[in-house]
């Protein structure tokens, strides 16, 4: 049976044997151990723009051993040199209006909150141990360790996600307390939040379309990433009963939360 290991260590044999009729192999990746295990160099891209960060080259002959502590050095190296520049400049200077937010589930905030509270972590993991404990790719843990930082609950630094104060507060709270936390993090952090707010307390109805504000986002993002931001906001605002959002009629509105 073909697995994703056996693939892997099949073209590796056909590749340093010589029996490829090529010069080089291109794969993409999402999986950095995957990137050191199997590659010469590595070329680690960003997103808006689109671009080469870093260009890092890996001194390991072959057969690598995963758990050789020079590879675990070289993996988590990686990881630091994406946390800082994904995660740690886009959150220095917080959040605008206009700023695209990942859709990232409320549930998988308080998870990540949870399982860094406990032990053996007690409130700071290395990115790379935290993703394998999670079974999250890089791509999955990314968003939501930003987005906790976005909110107060967590920051990253060289490679490590922490809990902050707050963060630690909120995996003591049971169910409710954590609702009340999240809407007074979310209304102080997220400016679209707080605008969607302001409008619904300012209008009579305390009603308000939802083209209301994508056309507001459109002014920064293109349509596409204007309509994930906006879908990001009326989730984490439902959880946190910040406020009601009808899907069916598009309409956000101040009835549910209020009485």
């Amino acid at each position: 049976m073909l697995t994703a290991e056996t693939l892997r260590t099949d073209l590796l044999d056909l590749w340093t044997q010589g029996r490829m009729p090529i010069k080089s192999v291109l794969i993409v990746t999402h999986n950095i151990e995957e990137a050191v295990f199997m590659c010469d160099r590595i070329l680690v891209l960003s997103s808006n723009p689109g671009r080469v960060i870093a260009e890092i080259k890996v001194p390991f002959k072959h057969p690598r051993n995963r758990l050789d502590p020079a590879f675990r050095k070289l993996v988590d190296d990686i990881y630091a040199k994406m946390t800082a520049r994904q995660i740690g400049e886009t959150t220095k200077k917080g959040l605008e209006l206009g700023s695209w937010l990942p859709q990232v589930s409320t549930n998988l905030m308080a998870g990540l909150i949870e399982t860094l509270a406990m032990a053996p972590y007690h409130g700071r993991a290395d990115m790379p141990e935290i993703a394998r404990t999670l079974h999250l790719e890089v791509d999955d843990l990314f968003p939501i360790a930003e987005v906790l930082q976005y909110l107060g609950f967590a920051d990253v630094r060289e490679g490590d996600v922490f809990l902050t104060p707050p963060g630690r507060v909120f995996a003591e709270f049971g169910t409710q307390e954590r609702k009340l936390m999240f809407a007074d993090h979310l209304l102080k952090h997220v400016p679209l939040a707080a605008r969607i707010k302001k409008v619904l307390n300012e209008r009579p109805g305390h009603r308000a379309p939802r083209v209301r504000f994508e056309q507001e986002l459109e002014d920064f993002l293109s349509d596409g990433a204007a309509e994930e931001t906006l879908d990001a906001v009326i989730d984490w605002g439902r959880y946190g009963e910040v406020f009601s959002y009808n899907d069916k009629t598009e309409v956000f509105s101040l009835e549910d939360v209020e009485s």
